[in-house]
């Protein structure tokens, strides 16, 4: 179970609370996609939480063991490069997820990714985003707006024993999740 005890974070006027949990998905919708990104790398101990608590299984989040937290949690950024001037957070290019030792470790290859992407049903950039996350074999899977098309595979990765928390205003997204977080 992941939750978020009253946890305000940078740009956000109100503070957000919300459990999730095992075989379910969680949709953050409304407000900004800036503060539902935020709240996700707040997740991940990789943005900052200005106040409020973030636990799972009970432990909170600090700078000690966030490396920890992040070893329990796949990530699905957005898109490859951000948008703005201003960057807080760069995802990695695609060659450098493969390169990561954690990713040779769960064996991720071309062909595998290939079948994924395929699974995902979402264009070519938002599927490689999405199957790179889903092949590390993560329990917690954040993902960051993904694609409409992409409902059905999300719903099906929970029920597979997996934690999801996503971020959208899609209403197919929307229908696929079992707990809506109103930003």
């Amino acid at each position: 179970m992941l939750e978020l005890n009253d946890v305000l974070v940078e740009g956000a006027e109100k503070t957000i609370s919300m459990m999730a949990q095992e075989c379910q998905v969680t949709c953050l919708t409304g407000g900004s996609s800036k503060i539902r990104s935020q709240l996700l790398l707040a997740m991940m101990g990789l943005a900052t939480v200005k106040s409020g608590y973030i636990s799972i299984d009970g432990e909170p989040l600090e700078t000690s063991n966030a490396k920890n937290f992040r070893r329990l949690m796949s990530y699905a950024p957005s898109q490859l490069e951000a948008d703005g001037e201003i960057m807080v957070y760069k995802p990695p290019t695609v060659q450098d997820v493969f390169s990561w030792k954690d990713n040779r470790d769960a064996a991720i290859s071309n062909g595998l990714l290939e079948e994924e992407m395929k699974r995902t049903m979402a264009p070519k950039e938002k599927a490689q985003l999405l199957a790179v996350a889903v092949l590390r074999k993560r329990p917690i899977l954040l993902v960051d707006q993904p694609h409409a098309l992409s409902a059905n595979y999300l719903r099906l990765l929970a029920t597979d024993s997996q934690l999801v928390i996503v971020s959208s205003d899609d209403p197919s997204i929307l229908s696929a999740s079992d707990n809506i977080v109103e930003i």
